[in-house]
């Protein structure tokens, strides 16, 4: 098969990630649950996977790094830590569901979408400072988007944000692990990521760094302050309730590491050549649409296209059958496609990891084209 749908998940990851996932489920238990080997192991286990990805995103404080199910979840923790009833937000015009539904979900929320032209870096951050001048009480962006690769003006977005004294909340589910996040000089409120994307871990793992007291989405047991009916005040415990996925956490673990290892200034620069490859095939094709960017620096591993004459979930279907694994439709972004008009007909998505090569990506352009000219006869 030709995987190119990482950004929903990277299928391919170091050998590392499941012989730990496999391990831990033989031999550790559930840290802060015992003073026996296997659950003190699981307690080393859980602190040195917070350690890596302090150490990789720039977080002082190992425990304000929180393990979460995903980004999903942690996004959750932030916004409703965030927001009140009848209050305003500013948001990208390329935010994931992740984000907008539980925006909608606050009664009365404002939310102020800072609409821009597609890859145009400059008019993010200056609709970004327009809305901002208008108040409000907390601001969520993504660091790139999940349909087009669209990277953001971060550094920018967060300093308007910093000047006005408006905390942030950063998405960084398409950047984490292949794009530079320093979360110590953004000064972020929050930032969330999957484990299960660009880090490489297993599914049902993220991570939340804090750099605001959250407050806790759910409450129950955590191991400690056993007396108290309430959570505990301190970090991680107060947002870890229930039961560790301990076996994710140790396959993060592996992930993380392989991330620093190779570098993520290694890993963008190989999924740009690959990008690379295949906007230049892609428009070759008669009546392709390509969203890429002019200037490779605002694009990162994700590209999308439509066909001329193709339903772009039929086209999805048909490379599907050929074993090529791409995605196709709206991608749980809505907002993304209203933004760049593509809203009507949503896109077919290709996007890469550090497990890709070149002779993956020709190959995936040898067989649209031949899909192209098998319709067109």
């Amino acid at each position: 098969m030709i995987y190119l749908d990482s950004a929903a998940t990277t299928l391919q990851k170091p050998a590392s990630v499941a012989r730990a996932s496999a391990w831990a489920m033989n031999h550790l238990a559930s840290p802060g649950r015992g003073g026996h080997r296997p659950a003190m192991e699981a307690a080393r286990t859980a602190f040195a996977c917070r350690e890596e990805a302090a150490k990789l995103f720039h977080v002082s404080d190992p425990e304000r790094v929180v393990l979460t199910f995903n980004a999903t979840h942690g996004l959750n923790i932030a916004i409703k830590t965030l927001a009140r009833p009848g209050g305003r937000v500013v948001i990208s015009g390329y935010e994931h569901n992740a984000v907008t539904r539980p925006l909608h979900a606050v009664p009365g929320l404002e939310i102020r979408p800072a609409r821009s032209p597609l890859f145009d870096q400059e008019a993010a951050w200056r609709a970004f400072a327009r809305e901002l001048d208008q108040g409000a009480d907390f601001a969520v962006c993504t660091h790139v988007s999940n349909v087009f690769g669209f990277i953001l003006p971060i550094e920018k977005i967060a300093a308007a944000c910093r000047e006005r004294g408006i905390p942030l909340i950063v998405d960084a589910s398409q950047s984490a692990g292949c794009l530079d996040v320093d979360f110590r000089a953004l000064g972020a409120a929050f930032l969330a990521m999957p484990g299960h994307k660009g880090l490489y871990g297993p599914q049902g793992t993220g991570l939340l760094l804090c750099g605001s007291d959250p407050a806790p989405l759910m409450e129950g047991g955590t191991g400690s302050e056993s007396r108290r009916q309430t959570m505990p005040e301190f970090l991680p415990d107060r947002l870890e309730a229930g039961t560790h996925n301990i076996p994710g956490a140790a396959g993060l673990l592996e992930g993380l590491r392989f991330v620093r290892r190779r570098g993520t200034a290694a890993i963008a620069a190989h999924e740009s050549s690959l990008i690379r490859i295949i906007g230049e095939g892609l428009e070759q094709l008669p009546g392709a649409q390509v969203f890429r960017a002019s200037d490779p620096s605002a694009q990162a591993g994700v590209l999308s296209f439509r066909l001329k004459d193709w339903d772009c979930e039929e086209l999805g279907e048909r490379l599907g059958r050929r074993d090529v694994a791409v995605r196709a439709g709206l991608h749980c972004a809505p907002l993304a496609h209203e933004t760049a008009g593509t809203l009507e007909t949503g896109t077919v998505r290709v996007s890469v990891s550090a497990f890709n090569t070149r002779r993956e990506a020709e190959r995936f352009l040898r067989i649209l084209e031949e899909l192209a000219a098998a319709s067109a006869q």
